[in-house]
């Protein structure tokens, strides 16, 4: 069985925060759709926390072609982006955004208490984030006359289809969204209606 659902956040965590020998992490998690969305959240914690000497995250993004960002943001290597990675994985969550943002307390943790410290700060954010299960759905775009309407409206209420978007006029366009695994299915469905055309978007 192909796995059709994901888990994602449906809105920013509360800050979190954990203290290691006087150095302070606060924790965020926020849900994102696109690189423009990071870029937006960072800026927003950078302003919040403009003091702070390290802002350091991981995000990834998609759901089958999957992309994945780490930023150690002058810790040394992997002891920062890679821990909080690790916990976007564990959460086994995408479409997210966690970002961790650290005051040095004037006590070295060194790399292994770096490594802990972001890892648990990335848990914590997540732990304060409400994570929910959505469905992986494929698009579809319908193109056909207005006698067939009463046809395209009986498939697309019997299966609980969609409706993304319509245009109604010379002919008809609809878009519509499909659970993944009933995508090919649905496209057979609709592609036996004669004079209907059916492309996936």
């Amino acid at each position: 069985m192909e796995k059709d659902t994901y888990k994602t956040i449906i809105k920013p965590s509360e800050e979190t925060l954990f203290k290691d020998r006087n150095s302070k992490f606060f924790g965020y998690a926020f849900p994102v759709q696109t690189e423009d969305d990071v870029k937006k959240y960072l800026e927003e914690v950078k302003k919040k926390h403009h003091t702070a000497r390290h802002h350091c995250y991981a995000w990834q993004l998609g759901t089958e072609n999957i992309r994945f960002r780490v930023n150690d943001d002058g810790e040394p290597n992997n002891s920062a982006g890679q821990p909080i990675y690790g916990q976007i994985q564990a959460f086994e969550v995408t479409n997210v955004l966690i970002v961790s943002v650290r005051y040095f307390g004037g006590v070295k943790l060194g790399v292994g208490g770096l490594i802990n410290a972001y890892r648990t700060s990335a848990q914590l954010a997540l732990e304060a984030s409400e994570i929910i299960e959505k469905t992986i759905d494929v698009h579809f775009k319908l193109k056909f006359g207005y006698d067939l309407m009463n046809k395209v409206q009986r498939v697309i209420k019997e299966k609980n289809l969609d409706i993304l978007n319509q245009k109604l006029e010379l002919d008809c366009e609809y878009v519509i969204s499909v659970r993944k695994k009933d995508s090919e299915h649905i496209f057979n469905t609709f592609q036996s209606i004669y004079k209907l055309e059916i492309s996936e978007i």
